[in-house]
């Protein structure tokens, strides 16, 4: 076995309790860059979900992110998503639990699931792309969420 390869769920289980968590935890969840390059790529498809009520959804919403209320996932769910994506959800912001709700209820009907850390939130004040009726607008990056000027996060 190289150097370089995968971890294994026996070598994860035998490691640390930090180190589970974490391992577990970043299996789970994204963020706001990560979600914006992947939705780019042609790799992995993949799903955004937005689990807002409607008037949330209208005051802008990730670029092509579906629309999907929490109440209605158990009779819309298969109508909307493709159980061979990777599902990512959000809601409000990181002080909303939204998101984990629904991301569970969506594992819970097994599909492959990961939460975008900060929500709809920090989508916008990164300075991704936001859809409202009106079309697609990106605002300035919000210097206490994001690199601005050249600076790179580099994490």
């Amino acid at each position: 076995m190289s150097e370089e390869s995968i971890v294994t769920v026996s070598e994860i289980q035998a490691e640390s309790p930090a180190v589970r968590f974490f391992a577990t935890r970043l299996a789970f969840e994204t963020d706001p860059a990560d979600v914006f390059s992947q939705m780019g790529e042609a790799a992995e498809a993949i799903i955004v979900v937005d689990f807002r009520a409607q008037e949330a959804w209208d005051m802008g919403h990730v670029a092509g992110a579906v629309h999907l209320p929490r109440a209605e996932i158990t009779e819309r769910h298969d109508q909307v998503l493709d159980r061979d994506a990777l599902v990512v959800v959000y809601c409000w912001g990181p002080g909303c639990n939204g998101a984990t709700r629904s991301a569970l209820e969506l594992a819970r009907l097994g599909y492959r699931v990961k939460e975008m850390i900060g929500g709809f939130e920090y989508w916008a004040r990164e300075g991704y792309p936001v859809e409202t009726a009106a079309g697609v607008t990106r605002r300035s990056p919000d210097p206490l969420t994001a690199p601005v000027a050249g600076i790179t996060c580099a994490c």
